[in-house]
């Protein structure tokens, strides 16, 4: 079975826009998991422009299932995770002026850096999973950097996906398989939807949990919340 972690930002960046507390984001995570999700995901960034930081220590008592902090992996971000203790943290190279996240790590580039923080991590019982492209020798060295999971990055999968969607999952099947081979974990996340979700769920061995915010908030626009969220779980079984 496949987890749905709700990435819960764009939640924070409705009420950012307007500021108070409505909508309220501890409620949302709340009526997330009371509607069916396995999960919540957050992704604070330096300049707080959707989840704050504060935000991650109101949810730390009140998630219930599993809680994922992703981030780049700076020295205030992990200063963050250390106080929570998240069941997971996902490290992520975004740049402080991204918008979105848009590269996974150079699992060889970066050795000794992610080694040490993914051994930091260990001895403090959260489970780490790393971004990458689909790219085998990135799954290669993530094994080699200790991480328990790694997170395929799908953009470019859920881009190709309308036009020839068996050369889009191609690359992210060998990365799926290369991972199964070294003993980790397979999470995968970005701008997987209701209509691309199924085929990826199918076709890639081991996928353990899925991260969707995007366009999971905006289908609830349409749906609402507690029905969008059966929508994606109906996909993922």
């Amino acid at each position: 079975m496949t987890k749905l972690s709700v990435n819960i930002n764009k939640i924070a960046t409705l009420r950012n826009a307007r500021g108070g507390d409505r909508p309220n984001v501890v409620q949302a995570a709340k009526d997330c998991e009371r509607f069916g999700a396995q999960g919540i995901t957050v992704h604070p960034r330096p300049d707080e422009r959707h989840i704050r930081y504060q935000d991650v220590y109101d949810l730390k008592p009140i998630v219930t299932t599993e809680f994922n902090i992703e981030g780049n992996p700076t020295p205030d971000f992990l200063q963050l995770v250390k106080d929570v203790k998240p069941e997971q943290v996902t490290l992520v190279p975004d740049a402080p002026d991204a918008i979105t996240s848009n590269a996974g790590w150079d699992t060889i580039k970066h050795k000794d850096f992610l080694t040490d923080i993914i051994s930091e991590m260990k001895d403090l019982g959260i489970r780490t999973s790393i971004f990458v492209d689909p790219v085998e020798s990135m799954i290669e060295g993530a094994a080699i950097v200790g991480t328990d999971r790694v997170e395929l990055y799908t953009e470019d999968y859920a881009r190709q996906y309308h036009t020839d969607r068996e050369a889009a999952i191609a690359s992210y099947v060998k990365a799926a398989v290369k991972a199964q081979e070294f003993g980790i974990g397979l999470n995968a996340g970005h701008d997987l939807d209701l209509d691309n979700l199924k085929y990826l769920k199918d076709n890639l061995p081991g996928l353990l949990e899925v991260s969707i915010g995007h366009a999971l908030i905006c289908d609830a626009l349409y749906f609402g919340l507690e029905n969008t969220i059966q929508l994606y779980l109906r996909q993922l079984n």
